[in-house]
Order: structure tokens, then C-alpha cells, then sequence
């Protein structure tokens, strides 16, 4: 316990992108217990994804390290109005974990979205992400808008804005330094997971409710660590400061509503980074900003986030 405890420690202050899941809001039901499971066909790749509720189709897209479940509070909160569905990205849980980190690249993680939407029939959802599922939700934003009805971001910025931060920011550019070894070496290292071994019980440690660490200790068994790793060796920004590398050209301008989430606690990417979101968007940009939140903000402050994200998608009904 003393171990795991220095881990948590650890990951908070080196910004891994962790935070605390909510007390309260996990004594509530389990989704578990109501979700349908599916799988859709990217390319001859599963996507494993868990749905609940009926009417418009929101699909919700998880980070490192995590997986569906995620998005348990979210799902409760939202099922009576919406279609939720939450997907396993590939190499994480259920969805398949395909050999060589070029099968993680962007285009693929994009594709994937694509090809759940496409399998439920849909043309187009309402887009949730996370950490590394923001960065997927916003470059298929940015690929394929005529699929996004609404595009919602926790706690990732515009890529401008990140961009712009990794390139002049110092407390951001320290703050990437964990990317920078997750980039260079492999999962097999001995200490690749600030100082420990990747395996199901360190990837879970940021999880505080036992019950909910148990599913996520599962869940990592049956994950790929090397695909983990590849989302990063395959799509990390590069460049951060001093760098002779011309700036990276401006993301599309996106026409459909955006809101956004940041936890301020968040060590690993900085809040300035949200500057400037509402210049690269020509339609409604909402921006919710907690102070006591961390990077997870969806279970970290799963209530602000359940229910604002509720008022939110019924406004634009």
C-alpha cells in the first residue's frame, strides 16, 4: 500500500494526466449493470463500445490510461435523453490491439469514431472527449465535420492553443517531460511509469474508489501497454522551444458548438492553453473551468460536468 500510495504521488506531480474520482458521485448506480455492449469494424479492427439510453447519439471518447467505464457518471446522467455511447479505443479493454505503433496513428484513432457512428446507423453525434480522446475528438472535428453535431473537450486544448504553449510556455514544456520518456522508450522498461513498471496495478493506482480500481485493474490485464505508448510515439507533438522547425500550421476553423472543460488543477496541460479557443471557432464556444478539479475532471467533478454537459446538449436540442 505505502508503494502504490508513492506511485499516486508521483504520477499527480509529474502531471500524468490524473486526477481524484468522485466520492459521491461513485456511490451512485453502476452503469455496468444497464450498458449493451457492441462492436463496430474499423478496418478489419473491433471497436468495442457500451451504450445505454435512447434518442440523439453521443459518443464518448477516453484517454491514457482508461477506458469506458470512464464515462460512468456522464452515462447515468445522460441516458434518459441520449443515445450514450463510450468506446474502448483500440489496444485498451474489449477493442482490438493491433501489432506495430503505426496502426495508432491519428488517421486510425479518427477512422475508428467513424466506423462506430457509421455502425449504429447514424450520420453524425454529438462528439465527447478526453485527454487523449480530445485530441481524437478534435481532429475528427477538424477531418470530418459533417459527422459532428456538437463537439465537447475535457481537459485538452485547440491544438493552437497547446501549440502555442509548447513552444513558449516553460512550466508546460516541464510539465511534458513524462511524454518525452513515454516517446523514447518502452513498455517493457522497468521504470517507464515514473520510476515503476507499466501492469494493471500501477496504470490503476490514480483510481481512489476500490470497487472502481478492481474494473480498471481488469480492464489494463487485457490492454495492450505497447499500444498505449504507440499513441504517443505516433502522434506527441514535437518542437517544444528553441526549436529551427517552422511553427505547426493552423488547425481548421470549425463550425459547429464547442464546450470545453479544464480541471485547473491539472499539472499536465496548462489552462493557458485554453486562450484564444473562441478565434478558431465560428459558432458557440462554451468554456467551464473548475478550480479544484484535476486532469480526470469527468469523475474529479463528475456532478459540474454531468450536469452542465446535460443543460448544454438540451439547449441545442
Amino acid at each position: 500500500m505505502q508503494a502504490l500510495n508513492s506511485i499516486r504521488k508521483t504520477i499527480t506531480q509529474c502531471a500524468i494526466f490524473f486526477g481524484l474520482v468522485s466520492i459521491a458521485a461513485s456511490a451512485k448506480a453502476d452503469i455496468l449493470d444497464e450498458v449493451e455492449h457492441g462492436y463496430a469494424d474499423s478496418n478489419g479492427v473491433k471497436i468495442h463500445y457500451a451504450t445505454v439510453g435512447e434518442g440523439p447519439l453521443v459518443v464518448m471518447i477516453h484517454g491514457f490510461p482508461d477506458y469506458w467505464y470512464s464515462w460512468r457518471h456522464q452515462m447515468e446522467g445522460l441516458k434518459d435523453n441520449f443515445k450514450v455511447v463510450a468506446i474502448d479505443q483500440r489496444g485498451y479493454n474489449l477493442s482490438d490491439q493491433p501489432d506495430g505503433e503505426e496502426n495508432y496513428g491519428m488517421r486510425f484513432l479518427v477512422g475508428d469514431v467513424a466506423a462506430v457512428i457509421n455502425s449504429l446507423g447514424e450520420e453524425k453525434a454529438t462528439i465527447v472527449g478526453h485527454d487523449w480522446g480530445g485530441a481524437v475528438s478534435w481532429q475528427f472535428a477538424f477531418a470530418l465535420p459533417q459527422m459532428v453535431e456538437n463537439l465537447v473537450i475535457l481537459n485538452l486544448p485547440h491544438p493552437n492553443g497547446i501549440a502555442r504553449e509548447s513552444a513558449n510556455n516553460v512550466e508546460q514544456q516541464q510539465n511534458s517531460s513524462y511524454a518525452r520518456t513515454f516517446i523514447a522508450g518502452k513498455s517493457t522498461d522497468p521504470d517507464i511509469f515514473f520510476g515503476a513498471p507499466m501492469n494493471p496495478q500501477t496504470l490503476s493506482g490514480w483510481v481512489t474508489d476500490p470497487a472502481a480500481r478492481e474494473k480498471y485493474v481488469e480492464a489494463f490485464g487485457r490492454s495492450s501497454f505497447d499500444g498505449m505508448l504507440a499513441y504517443y510515439k505516433q502522434n506527441y507533438p514535437s518542437g517544444e522551444g528553441n526549436s529551427s522547425a517552422p511553427p505547426p500550421a493552423l488547425a481548421p476553423r470549425l463550425n459547429m458548438p464547442v464546450l470545453v472543460f479544464h480541471g485547473l488543477q491539472d499539472t499536465a496541460l496548462h489552462s493557458d492553453g485554453l486562450n484564444n479557443t473562441w478565434d478558431w471557432i465560428d459558432a458557440d464556444t462554451t468554456i467551464v473551468t473548475t478550480p479544484n478539479a484535476d486532469h480526470f475532471i469527468q469523475q474529479d467533478a463528475a456532478e459540474l460536468v454531468t450536469s452542465t454537459l446535460k443543460w448544454w446538449l438540451m439547449a441545442r436540442q
